[in-house]
Order: structure tokens, then C-alpha cells, then sequence
């Protein structure tokens, strides 16, 4: 961390998800025990081995813009960067900022997005004109005849950094601008990242997301493909078991989760809510996926913010119920907190958000410290040998201590870790 001893608060919070399109509705659903796992409706997959998902329910970008003359973009936008664009909208809106509040120099954004799967009907046409027998693609004629029928702004749809392009100029956002593209971790990054900026005095307020649409034919195929996705399809809710000694694999999800985060002299000067701090933020890499990698990117947060284990109420786990994943995850854990602190894994009742995941997995727990009490999680009842960790399950229980540690990996091995704290003065 640098010397600069700025605070760091969030301010507003945005969020799209199976579970909730609203903090209060995401909440209530996290104590109420929801899943949003269900069978996917967006496209039909019903032949691939894994067809369920965390959708979200008659979600329309359209429908929810706010600035009526910008929604002629919108055609110009993936389900990932409308997911995106929405969840900053929400969020710059929860905290209480409209455009020009904030001089533009002094507000910014750092948003986790990925490489979006192309919608099919953007290159159907041209894929039929180029495959004379319906099955291999002749490059030569793609090249001569093929790249007329798609449009030009096609890949524009797609590119990671659109969410953060168009939130800009929705909201003029002219300090620091970057998009951070480490899957699963993203959107932790892209936190850390933005407290450095504040940290440097480079803004005093950052809009900090995730979002990623993964409900599309080809995205679906490839991690049906190459990854362990649960078979559970007769019982979704129940798909994805977290740490438990039956889990069979994740599921995928859609989503967006999107902070403002502020230096705290800054916040106090509008008088804005405050939801927790950001006190400390880490990343590395656990090349093997063994733990110790994981652990040390653990202590390093907890270092930067000054405390020990014994002062965090509960780990946040991703969780994604994959054999490996798991057990490696825990091992990390366990190596630090061993099983004196409650493990907290909300991923089971949303699905695997991807770039969005880090965030909205935060969210949960930023809400538990807001509240005063954390939900359960969702399908673990058969602890597991290969994860020495204590999950918390059955009822809410009362937050006992101040502090929250959030981690998040990859399945390259990356690893990123955020420490919040609940707000008090």
C-alpha cells in the first residue's frame, strides 16, 4: 500500500442478478436462503449435458436506462456491456451522484469485463455465404465476400473496456479510466486498482464493477466442454454445493455488481451513506493450485489492513462447487484461519458470474456487516474431507466481529483477496 493514509468507503451500490435487481431485493433473498439457479430460458440448451443457470428474470436494458436519448446505443451493446452500463447507472444513482456533482476530472472508473462470445445471427449470414457445404468455412471467400455482410461496429459489441467507454460518457467520467480482464478475480482487481487511484489523490470517486452475460450458445458449449459443470439439471437449486463431499461441479451466471467508491473526507463533504470500508487488497498467483499461494495473498491483505484472523467475522469464499477448485480454495483458507473463522460461500444461489463474480460475492458480505447478521450457505451438508474449512450453514448468524475478508481465484491459479469493514465512525 502507499504512504497516503487516504479512507476508503463505498457509497452506492448497483447490482443485477438471478437473486435480485435491487440492494434490497438482493438482500432479502440472501437472508431468505433464494436461489436463482434455474432452467436456462434465454436460448435452448437443453442438449448440452449442464442446462441450468443463473438467469435474470425479464431483464431489459432498454427498459431500465434512465437517459432516454442514449438508449439508441444500446444496439451497439452486448448483454455483458448492457449488464454493465446498468449496474454503474445503479450504482452512481444509489450513491446519490448525478452528472457533473463530482468535477469530471475527479471521478473515474474500473470496471472487470471480458472478451464477449458473439451473438451467432451477427456472423450467420456471413458464415453461410463462406461454407459451401455447411460445415468448414473457406477463409478466402470469408475474406472477399464474408466480412460485407457483417457490420463494421461488430466487435464493439463485444470489446471488455465497452462497459466502462459507455459509462463514461453516460456520466462524463474524465478521471482514470481502465478495464481489468483477469476472469474471476477481475472485479477485486479493479477494486484495488481504484482505492490506489484515491489512495494517490488522482479522484476522489471511482465507479468500480464487474459484469459478464454468459447465458449464449458458445460460451455454454465451451465451458460445458472444458470445465466441471454440475449434471444436477432435475434439481437446480440445489446444483451447486459449495465445500460439501457431493458437489459435482459449478453452473454459470449473468450478472453486474458495481460500487462507487469514495475518499472518505469526500463523502463526508456530501454528506453520503456509507455501506463499509475498504481497508485492504491483494494478488498473486498460487501457480499449482496447491494453497500456500493463495494463503500468502490472504496475509498480504491482511496486513494492509493493519489486522489479524482472529479480528474477521467471515471468510467470503468464491465457491464454485468444482471438485479441484474447492479443495484448493480451502486449503488457502485453512492455512490462515484454520476453522476458527465461518466460511460464507453465496456463488451456489447465483451461478458463476465471471468478471461480475468478485464484486457481487462482495456485495454479500459488505450487506452481512450493514445488517448485522450473515445468511447461510446454500448446499453444503456433507462436509468435506478435502476442505478443512467451517462453513456456515443453517440460520443467520449475528456479525460478531468488524472485519470481512473477500477471496477470489482463477482456474489459471490468480488470486485476489479484498478486506472490508463494517462502518461504524
Amino acid at each position: 500500500m502507499v504512504s497516503n493514509s487516504r479512507r476508503l468507503v463505498l457509497t452506492g451500490f448497483g447490482v443485477l442478478s438471478p437473486i435480485g435487481t435491487t440492494p434490497d431485493a438482493f438482500w432479502q433473498s440472501l437472508v431468505a436462503g433464494a436461489s436463482g439457479i434455474r432452467p436456462i430460458s434465454l436460448i435452448d440448451a437443453a442438449e448440452l449435458p449442464s442446462h441450468i443457470a443463473g438467469e435474470i428474470p425479464g431483464f431489459s436494458a432498454r427498459a431500465m436506462m434512465a437517459d432516454t436519448k442514449y438508449r439508441k446505443e444500446l444496439k451497439s451493446m452486448a448483454r455483458t456491456v448492457e449488464l454493465g452500463v446498468i449496474g454503474a447507472q445503479l450504482a452512481v444513482l444509489n450513491a446519490r451522484l448525478s452528472k457533473g456533482s463530482v468535477p469530471p476530472a475527479r471521478i473515474g472508473i474500473e470496471f472487470a469485463s471480458l472478451m464477449g462470445a458473439s451473438e451467432l445471427n451477427d456472423l450467420a449470414a456471413a458464415s453461410k455465404l463462406t461454407s459451401p457445404d455447411g460445415h468448414t468455412i473457406d477463409m478466402g471467400a470469408w475474406g472477399k465476400d464474408g466480412l460485407g455482410e457483417i457490420t463494421p461496429v461488430w466487435m464493439l459489441k463485444y470489446l471488455p473496456n465497452m462497459p466502462a467507454c459507455h459509462a463514461t460518457i453516460l456520466y462524463d467520467l474524465q478521471g482514470p479510466s481502465n478495464t481489468q480482464i483477469p476472469g474471476d478475480t477481475a472485479g477485486l482487481v479493479a477494486l484495488a486498482e481504484a482505492a490506489r487511484i484515491i489512495r494517490r489523490d488522482t479522484a476522489d470517486v471511482m465507479v468500480v464493477g464487474g459484469s459478464e452475460g454468459r447465458i449464449n450458445p458458445i460460451t455454454l458449449a465451451r465451458y460445458n466442454l472444458f470445465v466441471q459443470m454440475s449434471r444436477r439439471n432435475d434439481d437446480p437449486t440445489r446444483a451447486v454445493r459449495p465445500f460439501d463431499a457431493n458437489r459435482d461441479g459449478t453452473v454459470l451466471g449473468e450478472g453486474s455488481g458495481v460500487f462507487t467508491l469514495e475518499a472518505l473526507d469526500h463523502a463526508r463533504g456530501r454528506n453520503a451513506q456509507i455501506l463499509a470500508e475498504v481497508v485492504g487488497w491483494a494478488a498473486g498467483v498460487d501457480r499449482g493450485k496447491t494453497g500456500p499461494g493463495l494463503a500468502r495473498v490472504i496475509r498480504n491483505a491482511l496486513a494492509s489492513a493493519g489486522i489479524r484472523p482472529a479480528d474477521v467475522d467471515h471468510v467470503n469464499a468464491h465457491g464454485t462447487g468444482t471438485t479441484v477448485g474447492d479443495a484448493f480454495e480451502a486449503r488457502g483458507i485453512a492455512e490462515v484461519f484454520g476453522r476458527d473463522t465461518p466460511v460464507f460461500a453465496p456463488l451456489s444461489r447465483f451461478g458463476n458470474m465471471g468478471a461480475a463474480s468478485g464484486l457481487t460475492e462482495l456485495a454479500c458480505s459488505v450487506l452481512a456487516l450493514k445488517h448485522g447478521e450473515l445468511p447461510t450457505t446454500l448446499n453444503h451438508e456433507a462436509p468435506a474431507a478435502d476442505c478443512p474449512v467451517a462453513v456456515h450453514t443453517g440460520a443467520p448468524r449475528a456479525v460478531t466481529k468488524p472485519y470481512a475478508v473477500k477471496v477470489s481465484y482463477t482456474n489459471l491459479g490468480q488470486c485476489a483477496v479484498a478486506v472490508v469493514k463494517k462502518w461504524d465512525s
